[in-house]
């Protein structure tokens, strides 16, 4: 049954995920932390972080991470075919409408009003995993800040946006900075 119950969770990500990766970082922490308690808000920042940074689609490839966790290589596949499938029909179906209605005026209405929609599902998943990185028990509370992850935050939006670093560079310096600082820490007892 879990099989089953990792391809409907996927396939509705899958289905309801448009807008790509971003967009569907909402409805997979839905089902996979509110849902069906697989994974706890850290472990999913952690996923979401390893599925950013591997190579693929962020759905498809927490699809296989998940999976793999839950109910092992089987897992894996049957979350991963359930989250790309609806793409292969959607996509199929997409290509055959946009290639024969394409410059009718309301398939570009249909596409203009899908745009905030996705915007707020990409800007809704950011807020999630700001407030992990920013507060120690990953709820918007003042007195739980986390200074040294507001403070890489920081610099790497600045290292990113305005200094035009390549975003692998930011990871790896962000990384090694929080290494440095949770050292110093340890060894200072703080």
């Amino acid at each position: 049954m879990i099989y089953l119950e990792l391809v409907l969770s996927f396939l509705q990500i899958g289905l309801f995920s448009i807008g790509g990766g971003y967009a569907a970082i909402p409805l997979i922490q839905n089902e996979v932390v509110a849902n069906h308690a697989w994974l706890s808000m850290g472990e999913f920042t952690d996923l979401i972080t390893i599925a950013e940074m591997t190579p693929g689609p962020i759905a498809v490839n927490s699809a296989t991470f998940v999976g793999t966790r839950i109910a092992g290589l089987p897992g894996a596949i049957a979350a991963t075919l359930g989250c790309i499938l609806p793409s292969l029909v959607i996509v199929s179906l997409l290509f055959y409408l946009y290639s024969r209605y394409g410059q009718m005026d309301a398939m570009k209405n249909i596409m203009d009003t899908l745009r905030p929609a996705i915007i707020a599902l990409i800007f809704s998943a950011g807020l999630s995993i700001l407030a992990v990185v920013a507060f120690k028990s990953g709820v918007f509370d003042p007195g739980d800040v986390d200074y040294t992850g507001c403070a890489l935050f920081v610099a790497a939006l600045f290292a990113m946006r305005k200094l035009k670093l390549n975003p692998i560079w930011v990871m790896v310096f962000c990384g090694f900075a929080n290494l440095a600082v949770y050292g110093v820490m340890e060894v200072l007892g703080l």
